[in-house]
């Protein structure tokens, strides 16, 4: 899918799936501008992305304020004249912890960036793709927002109202021409649990692993094995490219069957 000419904000894309669809959409083309609080592995990225001949940039950006989700998306207006896309994927992980094991802490921690930093990258993107009849956002959601017993209730709960969330934003806004989906990824081989601890800080529960036998995934996932974060960025960039140009309002699932039983 030829994204040439495409200017493209995510936010988290230093690390795991973000990272493969900064790489993806660069690859393919476009100009990805990517906003998050891991600065060495942004760095990183950023030398990955040129050596391989495309254009990415990392900008320090903590989705839980607003001003500087504003100031990241209005800069990058500013730089490239439009924003073509804006894939809100910086998120937190609860460790599977349970309801009471749930401090005030963790949840106002985790809702802040997975739900509000989403919603705060939707009304930035908005701001701009509004006033030009056109623009693109995925918002990365999880199985976790499908299922009860896939993640911890902070998790869970963060990741079930951005499906919500995107719903509403994609029916407002259809007629304007702006797209909105989610996509749902499940088992991915990330870093998310390591990341998750060093961005909770304080907040950070113990990243309790699914299962205790090594017999789960298969019984869980009917297709045996966690996918790659490539896997999941080939569906991203479906829903920004021309090819997505009749769906929005939905969420795409990429969980190897797992919902499917």
């Amino acid at each position: 899918m030829d994204m040439s000419g495409k200017v493209v904000l995510i936010t988290g894309g230093e690390t795991g799936i973000g990272r493969a669809t900064v790489e993806l959409l660069a690859a393919s083309g476009a100009r990805v501008v990517v906003g998050g609080l891991l600065e060495d592995e942004g760095a990183a990225m950023m030398t990955a992305v040129s050596v391989a001949g495309g254009l990415a940039e990392f900008h320090k950006v903590d989705v839980r304020s607003s001003a500087e989700v504003d100031a990241f998306v209005d800069a990058a207006a500013s730089a490239y004249g439009k924003i073509d896309g804006f894939v809100n994927n910086a998120a937190v992980f609860d460790g599977f912890v349970t309801c009471l094991e749930t401090t005030d802490a963790l949840w106002n921690h985790v809702l802040d960036v997975n739900l509000r930093g989403t919603f705060f990258g939707c009304r930035a993107a908005l701001r701009h793709m509004v006033p030009t009849g056109a623009g693109r956002i995925v918002n990365v959601s999880s199985v976790g927002g499908l299922v009860g017993a896939a993640d911890g209730p902070s998790y869970t709960a963060s990741k079930h109202a951005v499906i919500g969330l995107t719903k509403q934003i994609a029916c407002a806004y259809a007629a304007q021409g702006i797209a909105v989906n989610a996509v749902c990824p499940g088992v991915i081989a990330t870093e998310i649990r390591k990341n998750s601890t060093r961005l909770l800080g304080d907040d950070a529960p113990k990243m309790a692993g699914v299962g205790v036998d090594t017999d789960w995934l298969p019984r869980t996932v009917p297709m045996g094995r966690k996918a790659a974060p490539s896997e999941i960025a080939t569906v991203i960039r479906f829903l920004l490219s021309d090819e997505a140009s009749y769906v929005t309002g939905q969420y795409f699932t990429a969980d190897g069957g797992w919902t499917a039983k």
